[in-house]
């Protein structure tokens, strides 16, 4: 899975052959919000700019992705984005204020019929295609690009409630909307999908951050389905992390079968997600938390966890954290964790 310019192979060969299942002794690394408010890079760039004009303005998005690859020699940028710009095109509105994310207004039965048809939305994505692009052009060959889309769940949990953690009392109390909300999202969601896929991404993640809030029963049969949806279409270019999920969640032929790959949070043992997806990528996991702990301490827990991967198969291991870079992470602390993890699996 890798662009072609000619004869020559575009991306990273480490990332390459975790995707491909191939053996390597040292696995590709990538953290989920490595480009972030942990960064000086980033720091400064948003001193300077809005954090929707960094989203959308090709060049500026480009420019932050780009930091962290080249400052901590990371083997993928990932698409600067939010997960939750879908539901802009939907029509909820999306602002963005010292509080967070906002929307304009909240989904329930009596607004849904307020969302957008996909025809309508899907020309408000399209910056995230020209921003692939201008990422793609200005990374260095040996480096893949990753682009992402929220989950299903994820997103329709932001609509009703907006937010994606917590109980989500109210999401669950509206379950039986979400059918006729992915109505309008899941075509919206492969339209994305495709764009960023031709646009330069190698790879695109679905990010379901909110789907451990459900029960296992009720993930398989409400949003399973949907994520079938996707995976049908694009499965083979297409990654799937979830926050919170145990094996039960996932013990479904469209994790084992339908999907690149799958990237696991803290909570797992990495050794169970190998045996349970032979194929495909494995993605994750170390705390992320973790890495604000004094260096020391942070050498000695990195460590212990990488230290029972050392005589474990992990053909396909793409390293890197259960969650995203917590603001506040020292940079140093990155660069140990990137050093490390290329000693001990030199």
């Amino acid at each position: 899975m890798s662009a072609v310019a000619g004869e020559k192979q575009i991306g990273s060969p480490r990332l390459r052959n975790a995707l491909a299942r191939a053996p390597q002794t040292t696995p590709p690394i990538w953290l989920m919000r490595q480009a972030g408010r942990y960064h000086r890079h980033y720091q400064n760039l948003r001193r300077q700019h809005s954090f929707m004009d960094l989203c959308k303005h090709a060049e500026l998005a480009a420019e932050v992705a780009l930091g962290p690859v080249l400052d901590f020699d990371f083997e993928a940028a990932i698409l600067f984005s939010d997960l939750l710009f879908p539901l802009e095109a939907l029509g909820l509105g999306l602002r963005y204020s010292d509080r967070g994310p906002e929307l304009d207004w909240r989904l329930d039965r009596n607004t849904v019929v307020r969302l957008r048809e996909v025809e309508e939305a899907w020309p408000h994505l399209l910056f995230q295609g020209e921003a692939l692009r201008a990422t793609r052009d200005r990374l260095p060959e040996d480096r893949s690009l990753i682009g992402f889309v929220g989950g299903p769940w994820t997103l329709f949990a932001y609509a009703v409630e907006g937010s994606h953690s917590g109980t989500l009392a109210q999401s669950k109390k509206l379950l039986s909307l979400f059918p006729e909300f992915c109505e309008k999202l899941v075509p919206l969601l492969l339209k994305n999908i495709e764009l960023q896929l031709e646009s330069g991404a190698e790879l695109v993640m679905i990010f379901d951050t909110a789907a451990g809030e459900l029960s296992p029963e009720v993930f398989v049969a409400e949003v399973v389905p949907q994520l079938e949806l996707l995976a049908g279409k694009c499965g083979s270019q297409l990654g799937y992390y979830s926050k919170g999920t145990q094996p039960a969640h996932l013990h479904h032929s469209v994790f084992t079968d339908g999907f690149a790959g799958i990237g696991v949070d803290y909570r797992w043992d990495l050794r169970t997600a190998f045996e349970l997806f032979p194929r495909g990528f494995v993605q994750g996991n170390f705390d992320p938390a973790l890495l604000i702990c004094d260096a020391d301490e942070l050498s000695a827990r990195l460590h212990n966890h990488l230290e029972p991967l050392m005589n474990h198969g992990r053909t396909g291991w793409i390293c890197g954290l259960g969650h995203g870079v917590l603001p506040g992470t020292p940079e140093a602390n990155v660069r140990l964790f990137v050093k490390t993890v290329r000693e001990v699996f030199a």
